[in-house]
């Protein structure tokens, strides 16, 4: 098996499995485009609100950086979906000081792949809806995004697929987890 940019895949898993893990990195990817373009760049793809939205809360992070941040922690968090079919994912990379080399519990990365896909799964359609209807996730009428025409096809063009991230994070965890448990190993179609 050659190298990938993930390094190798872990011995019998599908394609479908791969495609699936690396499915989950591209349904972040649009919303933080998007989010840096308006909020970094200020790219005219919302109207900045005037006033703070009634009900909104603190605001306890604000700034380029934080928008950055966030994008960044959440293209990762996706990345890490690769990890339950690369051989990275079953053994500690021998680079990492204490841990290298040893298998990876099952339930160490079942469990929070788990937990992360039932908030995904339940959070992003819950949001998607609450924002469709201009309202905050608490229910409080204003969102404090405000987009007209076209703006509102880009916002929803970039953050629909994170609708998908929980779904796909499940069924690549629970395929993880069959193969990991499997006796003797997983048998996985051929590819």
């Amino acid at each position: 098996m050659s190298a990938k940019l993930h390094g190798r895949a872990a011995e019998g898993v599908p394609r479908w499995a791969v495609w699936a893990a690396y499915a989950t990195t591209l349904t972040t990817l649009p919303s933080c485009v998007w989010r840096i373009a308006a909020m970094n760049f200020h790219a005219p793809l919302l109207e900045p609100a005037k006033t703070m939205v009634r009900g909104h809360g603190p605001v306890v992070f604000t700034g380029w950086w934080y928008v950055l941040a966030l994008s960044v922690v959440s293209e990762a968090l996706a990345y890490l979906t690769v990890g339950l079919v690369s051989e990275w994912g079953e053994v500690v990379p021998r680079w990492v000081p204490g841990l290298g080399g040893r298998r990876v519990p099952v339930l160490a990365a079942v469990v929070p792949a788990g937990l992360g896909a039932t908030v995904l799964t339940l959070l992003f359609p819950y949001a998607l809806i609450m924002s469709g209807l201009g309202r905050m996730l608490d229910g409080t009428p204003g969102s404090g995004v405000i987009t007209h025409g076209w703006q509102t096809v880009a916002f929803a063009v970039a953050y629909v697929p994170l609708a998908a991230w929980g779904p796909l994070l499940g069924i690549v965890t629970v395929h993880y987890y069959r193969r990991r448990r499997a006796p003797g190993g997983f048998t996985a179609a051929p590819r």
